[in-house]
């Protein structure tokens, strides 16, 4: 009986694991690849991620994120031996597909993520303020006073506050991490 539709040649493939065991299942499964003699079956794998910059403690730390947590995305020839060392890799769930036939990515699918992909050179911002928070100014010359969140640009890791100088609401420009949650 097989597993998949036959002759579907080289595609991606999607793959679902235990959350957390993405990086975990990506190495044991290029190991069997290796051990098995399946480079001719199955290419690459790959846990697409990209690059944050996160505020913790007041400080910006660039972190690598999962873009699909759970997920793993394989570059293979599908038939029966091929889809067994992958089905049978430790915390490997299943295929993403119809029952227990893999469904490939499409191509504009996987484009999209591929672009991703290569965005990734500039990090990017995680910023858990919202407009309309309070926020206290933590550094700078406006250091300690307390304003309103008026605009945030995640692309520049900039937030526009609106601060009372001299009775005026006036927008300062600042930095992610020159404000702090209040």
């Amino acid at each position: 009986m097989a597993k998949q539709a036959k002759n579907t040649g080289r595609h991606w493939y999607v793959i679902h694991t235990y959350s957390g065991y993405e990086d975990a299942v990506r190495e044991a499964l290029l190991q069997r690849i290796e051990s098995m003699n399946m480079q001719d079956k199955i290419f690459d794998v790959i846990v697409p991620k990209e690059t944050q910059i996160v505020v913790k403690k007041g400080k910006p730390k660039t972190e690598k994120k999962r873009l699909f947590p759970g997920y793993v995305l394989v570059d293979m020839m599908v038939d029966d031996e091929s889809w067994y060392v992958v089905r049978n890799t430790p915390n490997v769930t299943g295929f993403v597909g119809s029952g227990t036939i893999p469904v490939p990515v499409s191509a504009e699918e996987f484009g999209v993520i591929s672009r991703y992909l290569e965005d990734d050179n500039a990090p990017k911002f995680k910023i858990t303020l919202a407009v309309s928070d309070l926020v206290i100014v933590l550094d700078g010359p406006f250091a300690g006073y307390e304003g309103v969140v008026n605009e945030i640009d995640e692309e520049k890791g900039k937030v526009k506050v609106m601060i009372s100088i001299f009775g005026r609401e006036t927008p300062v420009e600042l930095d992610f991490d020159q404000v702090k949650k209040k």
